[in-house]
């Protein structure tokens, strides 16, 4: 394969730079991930276990893994569109906008199912538009930060990870029963979309670098898709997220069903209400240590420290629920495992656009690194289910201390950033 490029510019932000783009990058994923949490975490699980209490866990495994096949596919496929789409309002704007409107649809149709599968299939698409959205948001960061900023910026994608927590699952626990909180999270991304290409300039054609490449077969295709994989460090980051992130889901995808049947529901509370508050607990705590995080790792121009850091409080907090499960050790397990997964998101996204192979293909290289957090959750309602099913929640806490510690000791290879 091969390509000749125009010379690059770099498009400012309209009317303001660095700071607005970073307060409107908060706003849109926050937005983004309400969606995720809020629906995947509360939503959905009420939904299955409507129609059949006695093979919820099976069925949400089920509608969870297959889902996330649909996530893991269109991240890398928007991120190459949306590298090669040339519009007069830029590459990433026509996917923000088609993207959260298409989610919005897929979601009032997830609302409104009736049956296992149209959840399947509702929640399927819902996955894949909502991805498509996400592949072109995520690739603003290397489009439009600077490199020494980085850190920065994947604190601000940490803190949304938690505000989305905190609305996605405050907003669902109200609206459980019906199609209305589907909607209105929908409706959120698609409200946000509209903010970042209206107060944002996406960069115009001219602005940034033009490849034109030869066209090739199928193969040839694939290859260049999966080319990255090939860079050391690129490959080594990609376990090391990848693990992280399937220890983290592990435990995340079946908090509603542990609430219920391994740590009990509190006194005067509700099961959606009680995961919605102990997501507010550790939300608190995780902007706290993404706050901190982010900054401090630009300062020292230190990222791998904090990644291992991060794994080694996931396992203490998961030592604390396996050794006594009740509530009050759940807000602590959720405390410092939500802390945990603040100091891992704070440095994730800026170790991940550093160590980028081809500035031109951004989009496509981080829909590919995007596989190590999707795919995860594919393999993670499959692999917690069974787990579940031959050991119990013991077996799945124990698990997931072992999978969070690999992938800490799988960042330690990756040679350019420290």
């Amino acid at each position: 394969m091969s390509a000749t490029a125009t010379p690059a510019t770099t498009a400012p932000a309209r009317g303001g730079g660095q700071a607005r783009l970073l307060s409107l990058l908060l706003v849109a994923n926050t937005a983004m991930f309400s969606v995720y949490m809020g629906v995947g975490g509360i939503l959905l699980p009420a939904q299955v276990e409507a129609l059949d209490p006695a093979a919820k866990v099976a069925n949400l495994g089920m509608v969870s893994g297959i889902s996330a096949i649909f996530a893991t596919l269109f991240n890398p496929i928007g991120g190459m569109l949306s590298d090669r789409t040339h519009s007069r309002w830029g590459r990433r704007a026509p996917w923000l906008i088609g993207g959260s409107v298409a989610a919005l649809a897929t979601l009032a149709l997830l609302g409104n199912a009736a049956g296992l599968l149209m959840i399947l299939i509702g929640w399927s698409l819902a996955q894949a538009m909502m991805n498509l959205f996400q592949a072109a948001l995520t690739a603003i960061i290397p489009d439009r930060v600077p490199r020494e900023r980085r850190g920065t910026a994947s604190a601000v994608f940490g803190i949304a990870t938690s505000l989305g927590a905190i609305a996605g699952t405050q907003l669902a626990a109200r609206f459980v029963g019906g199609s209305l909180g589907h909607v209105v999270l929908g409706s959120l991304v698609v409200a946000a979309a509209v903010l970042v290409v209206t107060l944002t300039r996406d960069p115009r054609p001219g602005e940034y670098e033009v490849v034109r490449r030869e066209k090739t077969g199928l193969g040839g295709s694939l290859a260049g898709f999966v080319s990255a994989l090939g860079h050391h460090d690129f490959r080594w980051l990609f376990i090391s997220r990848a693990l992280m992130v399937l220890s983290y889901f592990m435990l995340l995808g079946f908090m509603f069903f542990i609430v219920k049947d391994r740590i009990g529901v509190p006194s005067g509370m509700t099961a959606p209400e009680a995961v919605a508050t102990a997501t507010l607990v550790g939300t608190v705590c995780s902007i706290v240590f993404t706050l901190v995080g982010g900054p401090l790792s630009d300062r020292f121009d230190r990222r791998k420290t904090f990644v291992f850091l991060a794994a080694v409080l996931t396992g203490v907090s998961i030592t604390l629920l396996l050794a006594a499960p009740s509530w009050p050790v759940f807000l602590l397990y959720s405390a410092i495992h939500s802390s945990a997964f603040g100091l891992f998101m704070a440095v994730d996204t800026a170790l991940v656009t550093l160590v980028l192979p081809s500035e031109k293909d951004a989009a496509r290289d981080m829909g590919i690194l995007n596989i190590a957090a999707a795919g995860p959750q594919i393999a993670s309602p499959f692999i917690a289910a069974a787990i579940i099913s031959l050991g119990g929640y013991t077996a799945l806490f124990v698990s997931g201390i072992v999978i969070a510690l690999l992938g800490a000791l799988a960042v330690l290879p990756v040679e350019s950033v420290r």
